[in-house]
């Protein structure tokens, strides 16, 4: 059973640096997966909440980016494979859901607060490389065109187009180094620093562990989770009002799966786990 920590703990214990990974199946990322669904139906309000906040990013990227093709297509790219963030309150909900309790919309919503200073500084670096993928992707561009950039539907036109089939794999490779890069990283680091005594870099590379260590299985998971934002996002992203959540969500039972839990020391829940059940 875990241990509760008192309101006035200061220092948490040092994190275990070789966190134990526990053995997965190929048919894992399924199950994974119905479990998501499953958490989404018992907790549709807080589903929904955060689907709309994917959806409203995905606009965002495109209004803002729309006069810079290279930029957004690099970013709306990467800004789900760093969706984690976006799925904390998901996260919370699941844990919730698991020790049988009904999560409240707010302390989902608010999830970020029991680990900022841990978190901020992961995003930073989850930053970093998504500020280096947008910038590869417009010296890619760049170099493809001469200098002379085209709109946003040119953009899509040229990546089908067979006659720019350097530019093709060239932005292709550029994407996958830097997708695999970022996935591997993030795969399991968020729920971990949530649930966890963990620092940013043991999370990263507990993470990265996972990946080199049950490569097949991961990049399973990698693969169903492309695929689906991908069909989510071609009718103007309203997939990812369901998607997004059951991604999240199915990201939690990913991690729980996949990471032992020995020194296991979840965050006071807030106050949706003292309200009577």
């Amino acid at each position: 059973m875990a241990i509760e920590r008192g309101a006035d703990t200061k220092d948490p214990e040092p994190a275990d640096f070789l966190v134990a990974l526990n053995k997965l199946a190929f048919a894992d990322p399924f199950r994974w997966l119905r479990r998501g669904m499953r958490d989404f139906l018992r907790a549709p309000a807080i589903g929904l909440f955060f689907g709309g906040c994917f959806v409203a990013m995905g606009w965002a990227l495109v209004l803002a980016f729309e006069s810079a093709p290279a930029y957004l297509l690099g970013l709306s790219a990467g800004f789900l494979l760093v969706g984690p963030f976006l799925c904390m309150g998901l996260y919370y909900a699941s844990e919730r859901l698991e020790c049988g309790e009904r999560p409240r919309l707010v302390d989902a919503a608010m999830a970020w607060r029991r680990k900022l200073d841990t978190l901020a500084i992961f995003g930073v670096m989850l930053l970093v490389l998504e500020m280096l993928w947008a910038r590869a992707s417009l010296v890619v561009f760049a170099l493809s065109f001469q200098g002379t950039m085209p709109d946003f539907a040119g953009s899509l036109r040229s990546l089908v187009n067979p006659k720019n089939v350097d530019f093709i794999i060239a932005w292709v490779a550029l994407g996958g180094v830097f997708a695999s890069i970022i996935f591997a990283v993030s795969v399991v680091s968020i729920p971990m620093i949530l649930d966890r005594r963990s620092d940013a870099i043991t999370a990263g590379l507990t993470s990265v562990r996972l990946v080199l260590t049950q490569p097949i299985v991961l990049l399973t998971w990698a693969a169903t989770i492309t695929l689906l934002v991908a069909l989510a996002m071609l009718p103007g992203f309203v997939g990812l009002f369901v998607v997004g959540p059951v991604l999240g969500h199915a990201s939690w039972h990913a991690y729980r799966s996949a990471v032992g839990h020995r020194d296991r020391v979840p965050a006071d829940p807030g106050p949706a786990a003292t309200s009577p059940r």
